[in-house]
């Protein structure tokens, strides 16, 4: 593994030394350097120093110019490896900084990226260990859209933080307890073959999530209809919190046939959810009389009106009175928080995790306001550790209200992952019948291009926001869509197949680039940098965005500089496939990051 650091961690560096050279009391100055369209980059650092020395900036941005190397021997001649980074550096307005980074510098950056597996992003020095709470379905129910965004940014938030060094703990904390297994259990005793396999039906995902919809729908409407069914059905509730054998056993049943129905809907969203991470409402339960004693011993929650509870001060309902975390409820049960404050117990305390993240929609933000502030008081919290709701928001339907289908129930995930898969592939068949994709490529091409669809509409959607969803936005070729970004990696690959013998992708820091080469160059350059910001922030969709402008930048780049016929020559042909390929794999490796395949061909 080889870390490359970025050209603009390079230019930050050398800015910063030639400002403390001008103002010896200014060594940590920050020279704010950011892209520019007036050059490569701009330094306005010089603005904010001249002003706190009271001095001219135009005369202190002169300084700083003077101390900075411009030109200089290459490192390949000898010279240190920042030698010859910048080629220009002018003054302008009152004082800005616009530099221009040598073409030289950016094809030897470039090409030590290419020379790692990892492209030259390092990994994090001193990793922690970080427990992501992300895809929680519920036991016996249907998985609907609402599972899908959860779903969809945990597994890229997990494998973004795992790329960069992190020690993640994945936490699928499904809904497998509750007053409603009483009536499940119930029903099953009294009709014992309602979850048994068929010959013919097997574990499909689709045979168990029918067996168990039915059962939901017979014991609810039994439950609703039979005053000494429901009176039987709350007994069980009462043995199955007390352990009783049989009870559990049952409930395991219930819990086992979901998890195959979970199973299959994962694998057609592309997102591996292992046994081992799947730790439920119920894996918690030998906690919870313990975690409500040391708060009530701790005087964190006190009794009111029979039940056990947290108050805050700031938080007050419309009526201006107190709205208290219910820890334990008046008829002796749990509720979600004590469930919560068992799973902050076990992730700090067992797992000695420093970072919890929760991606949960934005409707439980009070809640998880409310348990970080009970865990801090308690102790559970410390200042070691980071604790962070990452709310997002609603999927809207193209009306702009909540997505649901005709009859205003939620739309099954299973059913829009179809129908986008169903749609993608018409896209993929038009296009991929006049270069000669044969049906297994089709097939294979419209699930990868489906899946991929729905994910980057999610992803490339800042968290807190809703988004429409509208399926033939999303298979579109054209605009903010995964499969522009797809297509742009296909076409690198198309260019590979066409190079005759002999032309290799080489790269050759003694030509000078085009400006599409420079654009193109300097972004892929940036992919490191990228993928740090978004590990720090947990934003997904700068990822997305990033590649979306990489794609955007590469078919400029496919227009403006012909590669396997580039007028300049052999050396000209092998830097552009140079270019070509450190893009495919930057394209790839992104993409991988966000769960989206890159089909080979489109």
């Amino acid at each position: 593994m080889v870390s490359v650091a970025s050209l603009s961690a390079s230019l930050q560096q050398r800015v910063s030394a030639a400002l403390a050279a001008a103002v010896p009391s200014a060594a940590a100055a920050d020279p704010l350097l950011r892209r520019s369209d007036r050059a490569d980059f701009q330094a306005n650092g010089v603005l904010g120093l001249a002003k706190r020395q009271k001095t001219n900036p135009q005369a202190l941005a002169a300084e700083v110019v003077a101390a900075l190397p411009e030109g200089g021997s290459d490192a390949a001649d000898g010279g240190s490896a920042d030698d010859g980074l910048i080629a220009a550096v002018e003054v302008s307005g009152p004082g800005f900084l616009n530099i221009t980074v040598a073409d030289a510098a950016i094809t030897r950056n470039l090409a030590a990226r290419a020379a790692d597996d990892r492209l030259g992003v390092p990994v994090k020095e001193h990793p922690g260990t970080t427990v992501v709470d992300y895809a929680q379905p519920n036991v016996a129910k249907e998985m609907h859209v609402g599972h899908l965004r959860s779903s969809v940014i945990g597994d890229a938030i997990v494998k973004i933080l795992e790329f960069g060094g992190e020690q993640v703990v994945r936490r699928h904390h499904i809904g497998d307890w509750g007053t409603q297994f009483g009536m499940l259990v119930q029903y099953l005793i009294e009709h014992p073959h309602e979850l048994d396999h068929s010959e013919d039906e097997g574990d499909t995902g689709e045979a168990s999530m029918s067996r168990l919809d039915r059962l939901y729908k017979a014991s609810g409407a039994l439950f609703r209809s039979d005053e000494e069914f429901k009176e039987r059905a709350r007994r069980r509730v009462v043995d199955l919190q007390a352990g009783d054998p049989e009870t559990v056993a049952l409930w395991q049943r219930f819990v086992d046939e979901s998890k195959i129905y979970f199973d299959s809907v994962y694998r057609k969203l592309d997102i591996e959810i292992r046994e081992q991470d799947i730790v439920g409402e119920s894996g918690y339960n030998d906690m919870l009389v313990e975690t409500c004693d040391l708060l009530e011993k701790s005087g964190v929650a006190v009794w009111s009106n029979g039940a056990l509870c947290v108050f805050f001060d700031d938080i007050k309902g419309k009526d201006g009175e107190p709205v208290p975390l219910i820890v334990r409820k008046t008829d002796g049960g749990f509720g979600y928080a004590a469930t919560d404050l068992s799973a902050i117990r076990n992730r700090t305390g067992d797992l000695h995790a420093d970072t919890l993240l929760y991606v949960v929609d934005v409707r439980q933000s009070l809640h998880f306001r409310m348990v970080f502030e009970t865990a801090r008081r308690a102790g559970w919290l410390t200042d070691g550790v980071t604790a962070r709701h990452l709310p997002f928001g609603t999927l809207l339907g193209k009306d702009g209200k909540p997505f649901k289908t005709r009859a205003g129930e939620s739309v099954r995930l299973e059913d829009l992952l179809d129908e986008a898969v169903q749609r993608a592939t018409a896209v993929v068949r038009e296009k991929g019948e006049k270069i000669g994709l044969t049906e297994e490529e089709i097939t294979a091409n419209g699930t990868q291009v489906g899946i991929g669809a729905v994910k980057y509409a999610d992803l490339s959607t800042s968290l807190g926001r809703d988004y429409v969803f509208d399926l033939d936005r999303m298979v579109s070729l054209n605009g903010d869509t995964s499969v522009y970004i797809q297509y742009a990696y296909a076409r690198t690959r198309s260019i590979f197949r066409k190079a005759a013998e002999g032309q290799r992708a080489v790269a050759h820091p003694e030509l000078a680039l085009e400006p599409a080469e420079r654009a193109l160059g300097l972004h892929l350059d940036a992919f490191g940098d990228t993928l740090a910001e978004v590990a720090e922030v947990y934003e997904p969709h700068r990822l997305a965005s990033y590649l979306f402008q990489l794609a955007s930048l590469f078919t400029t780049f496919y227009e403006q500089c012909p590669v396997l016929t580039a007028a300049g020559g052999p050396a000209q042909v092998e830097n552009r496939l140079f270019l070509c390929d450190l893009t495919a794999r930057t394209l790839h490796h992104g993409l991988g990051l966000l769960g989206i395949r890159t089909p080979e061909r489109l």
